[in-house]
Order: structure tokens, then C-alpha cells, then sequence
């Protein structure tokens, strides 16, 4: 019996996933490819007309989202090729570069104000301290909404003044450390969740007790940030953290050692495992993008 598309994806997706990749949101995706082939009557060998044809769904969306679902296909499609030399594969860059960083919406202390403000009027037994405590963690850590969700309630040490991010990108490990003024709030959310569900497990659950599911969350946030002028596109819940790292690169550049030679440091605190992505805030800054350039243009500096 000849292979279906579905059962060489999943096939594919095992082997991945037993390399240690996660591929939650690609894993989706190429499924949905998979049905699609299938359920047009598709047969034999992945064609570049398939993969074109389902790379452009929907039709009104934009090429840098085709471009993301063709490169997708792309890597299904070189694997494949291995075992099956009639496979085409479809051209890169057909709808132009598949990976474009946007510029983040960097929140001022006003719109902050406003989301937590908004988080208050929040109705339930425990939504409004709930959200209003996940948004001040992410504002005042840097920490991926992910990483937030996922946090156990002894993660949170208000002792030890840490946060432990279990299983981060990359399957790492790593401790944030809070601020002081974090601990007040922290400490009344912890009293009021313990009130309520003494027994829960995460450290920010539902009004049923369960830990936050990110669809919900991210519901919430839509609700929250309305009002806040954007320019290209609606400020994000990601977008925090690239508000964090600016504050910390900003503040660094003011003082009398500057932010380059410190940049380590924040790579580490967010748990970037390549140091070219926290090279990257420099662009929301002229300024800090300035002293980057003094700094490698410097006769002192060593490339080795």
C-alpha cells in the first residue's frame, strides 16, 4: 500500500520530535498540509504545485505568510527527497525571504499603566489579580509569555527573590532574578491564589484553579490593549519583553559603561542561546545601534 501525505508527515514530525524538536506550532501546520493533499486526491510524490497550492491559503493573505508556510514545505520536502528521488522540492524564496522580524511595539509607561489598570476591572474571583500580576511579571522580567504560563507554584521564590524557567527555548534551564519592589505584589497574589486553591498547582491559574491556557490569555490581552495606538500592527503580548530588553539596553547606553560590553548579561536574563538575538534590540534604537558601530569600528576591538 502506497504511503498517504498524512503518513509521511507524521513519520517525518516522530523522527523530529525524537531529535529533541518540539515542532508544536510546525507539527500543526504541516498536518493540516498533509489532510489538505490527501483530501484533494493528491497522490505519489510531494509536487512544487501542491505545495504552492496550499502555501497560498488563503488566498488574501500576505506573501511573508505564504513565504513562511512554502519554507515549511520546503523542509518536509528534503527529507522526503531521500527516500523518494521523485520528490520535488519546492524554490526557495518564491514569495520572497520567509523570515522577516517585525518592529515590536514598544510600550511606554503610559500604555502599561493603562493594560494594568484595565487588568484590575477584570471580572471573576480571581482574573483581575491574575492578570494583572502575569502582565506585571512580564514587564518587570522579560520573560516569554510561555515561559510565564508554565511556571509551577514553587517556581516563583519570593525568598530568594527568583524565578525559575524550567524548560525554556532550547530545553534550557535558567534563574530570573526579580526586583525588590516585585515582591509586594507577588506576595498578595500568592495569598489571594492560596485563599482560593490552596492546592494549586501553577502559580497562575483560572478562576477554576487550572493553570492559564494561552488562547485565553491572549483573548484577554485583545480585550486589554484596545485604545493603545499602533502604527503597522496591534501591540502583542510578546512585545513586553522586547519592551523590557530596550528599558535595560537604554538605561545601560546612559550610563558611563555603556550597553555593548554588558549585552551578555541580558542574553543570558531573556535565555537567548545565540547572542545575535539580543543584538537585534539594537535596531529599535538609533542610538544604541550607534555605539554597536563605535564598538566594532574601535582599533581595540578584537574579532578573535
Amino acid at each position: 500500500m502506497k504511503p498517504t501525505m498524512l503518513s509521511r508527515a507524521e513519520g517525518y514530525l516522530a523522527y523530529r520530535r525524537a531529535l529533541g524538536f518540539k515542532l508544536h506550532m510546525e507539527g500543526s501546520r504541516l498536518l493540516s498540509f498533509a489532510r489538505y493533499a490527501d483530501a484533494s486526491g493528491h497522490r505519489g510524490p510531494l509536487t512544487t504545485e501542491l505545495a504552492i497550492r496550499w502555501a497560498c491559503l488563503p488566498q488574501k493573505a500576505d506573501r511573508l505568510y505564504w513565504a513562511r508556510r512554502l519554507e515549511l514545505i520546503r523542509r518536509f520536502a528534503k527529507h522526503l527527497l531521500l527516500s523518494e528521488p521523485k520528490t520535488q522540492v519546492p524554490p526557495r524564496h518564491l514569495f520572497g525571504p520567509a523570515y522577516r522580524r517585525n518592529p515590536p511595539h514598544l510600550y511606554s509607561p503610559a500604555e502599561i499603566q493603562q493594560l494594568l489598570r484595565r487588568a484590575r476591572q477584570l471580572k471573576g474571583s480571581l482574573r483581575a489579580d491574575t492578570f494583572q500580576t502575569l502582565l506585571g511579571l512580564l514587564v518587570c522580567t522579560g520573560v516569554r509569555i510561555s515561559e510565564a504560563l508554565k511556571l509551577k507554584a514553587n517556581d516563583v521564590d519570593l525568598e530568594q527573590l527568583v524565578v525559575v524557567v524550567r524548560q525554556s527555548k532550547g530545553g534550557k534551564h535558567r534563574l530570573v532574578p526579580l526586583h525588590p519592589t516585585a515582591l509586594p505584589p507577588l506576595r498578595a497574589y500568592v495569598r489571594r491564589r492560596q485563599t482560593l486553591f490552596p492546592l494549586a498547582e501553577h502559580f497562575f491559574v483560572s478562576d477554576r484553579g487550572t493553570g492559564l491556557a494561552y488562547t485565553t490569555v491572549r483573548k484577554t490581552f485583545r480585550q486589554l490593549r484596545a485604545g493603545i495606538p499602533y502604527s503597522r500592527r496591534p501591540p502583542r503580548l510578546h512585545d513586553l519583553r522586547h519592551a523590557f530588553a530596550c528599558r535595560v539596553l537604554q538605561r545601560w547606553q546612559a550610563s558611563k559603561r555603556g550597553a555593548v560590553h554588558r549585552l551578555a548579561i541580558l542574553s543570558r536574563f531573556l535565555g537567548h542561546t545565540q547572542i545575535r538575538d539580543t543584538y537585534w534590540y539594537f535596531s529599535a534604537f538609533p542610538e544604541l545601534l550607534t555605539e554597536a558601530l563605535r564598538h566594532f569600528e574601535s582599533p581595540d576591538h578584537d574579532d578573535s
